[in-house]
């Protein structure tokens, strides 16, 4: 089994690598695919990675198969019910009641009563053996495919080494029609709520198999960005995400941004900003050198980004320029969600917390 260490973007704000290894507990070992998420207040101070808004409601997902709840804009926090002890990154609901979070091992859980109960509907255990049936089948179909080819080989190594990729980020368009994406060029989409799974990793333009850290929909455009400057986008004649240059090559860490601007970020503060779906892209100069980590769009339209550095940045003005606001200990940010006006939630290594903005 090879061995490699991956920090999910909580870990990379503070520094720290977290193996792709099941939790090891008094030296015994744990399946956290079998565990289910230990129910504690303590785990409010936990690390979190990941927040969504299902309708009013508030949903934030983290290490060790935490899910909390808060109907009261970040106030008070209930947990919810979770099978799995897996590190969760990312979450997102389409519709108030339908929402799918994703992490380590190969995690894809779904909630269908506003995120207060979570089912598995994948893991790493499975995915190697959907890729190789699916492979295996397309290559039966056109024998002299040598992409094809390598992905079967591909579908049999992950199958050998066992439920330790993690999905990164998830998005769907409505409660049917979504996809999963993560390390190493994984990535999958169901058009029926998750019950099947399709591999798509013969759909991208990433031959280098780069990590893919998020995925959004600006608009009509659907994107993915990842690291080495990876940006791609579908083309919706071809069900392809094809390719899309930007003038940087480090990491982008996320997308955001609204109908006709969407915008780009990554490590040092470095964003970039297109107003023509892609074709042209300028960077944005926010007066920051930390890694931006986390974005959020306020009900009245204003962007904001957030750094590593708890640096709180607003745009009012579609992500052209942005003000940077005042804040009192900063600490390093994960994920971001405008809960209100005014109010800013966000998670990292410290837990959730509320922020003010102007």
């Amino acid at each position: 089994m090879n061995t490699f260490r991956w920090a999910v973007l909580s870990a990379l704000v503070v520094a720290l690598a977290v193996p792709f290894t099941r939790h090891v507990i008094a030296a015994e070992f744990v399946d956290t695919l079998s565990s289910p998420a230990i129910q504690s207040e303590k785990a409010l101070q936990g690390m979190f990675t990941g927040l969504a808004s299902a309708g009013q409601r508030l949903i934030a997902v983290g290490q060790r198969g935490h899910i909390f709840y808060s109907d009261d804009s970040g106030v008070r926090w209930r947990q919810a019910e979770v099978p799995v002890s897996s590190d969760l990154v990312a979450v997102q609901f389409p519709t108030p009641t339908q929402g799918w979070a994703v992490g380590h091992d190969g995690v894809v859980l779904h909630s269908d009563n506003n995120g207060e109960t979570w089912k598995r509907q994948l893991d790493g255990r499975q995915v190697g053996q959907i890729m190789l049936d699916h492979y295996q089948r397309q290559q039966a179909q056109q024998p002299d495919d040598a992409a094809s080819a390598l992905l079967v080989d591909e579908a049999r190594r992950m199958i050998d080494e066992g439920a330790d990729k993690p999905f990164l980020d998830v998005w769907f368009s409505d409660e049917k029609t979504g996809y999963v994406v993560g390390a190493f060029n994984l990535i999958f989409r169901t058009d029926d709520g998750g019950r099947t799974w399709v591999p798509l990793m013969d759909s991208t333009d990433n031959p280098g198999a780069l990590n893919f850290y998020a995925m959004r929909a600006i608009g009509d455009d659907l994107f993915i960005v990842g690291e080495q400057g990876l940006v791609l986008k579908l083309d919706p004649a071809t069900q392809r995400f094809v390719s899309v240059p930007t003038p940087y090559s480090g990491s982008y860490f996320g997308i955001t941004g609204k109908p006709g601007a969407v915008l780009v970020y990554g490590l040092r503060g470095n964003v970039y900003r297109s107003v023509d779906h892609a074709a042209n892209w300028d960077k944005v100069e926010l007066g920051v050198s930390s890694s931006i980590t986390a974005s959020t769009v306020t009900a009245d339209g204003r962007i904001i980004l957030v750094s590593q550095a708890g640096q709180v940045l607003v745009s009012a003005n579609n992500g052209a320029s942005f003000t940077q606001q005042a804040q009192n200990r900063p600490a390093p940010v994960a994920a971001a969600l405008a809960a209100g006006p005014g109010s800013l939630v966000v998670a990292g290594a410290q837990g959730l917390r509320q922020l003010p903005f102007e």
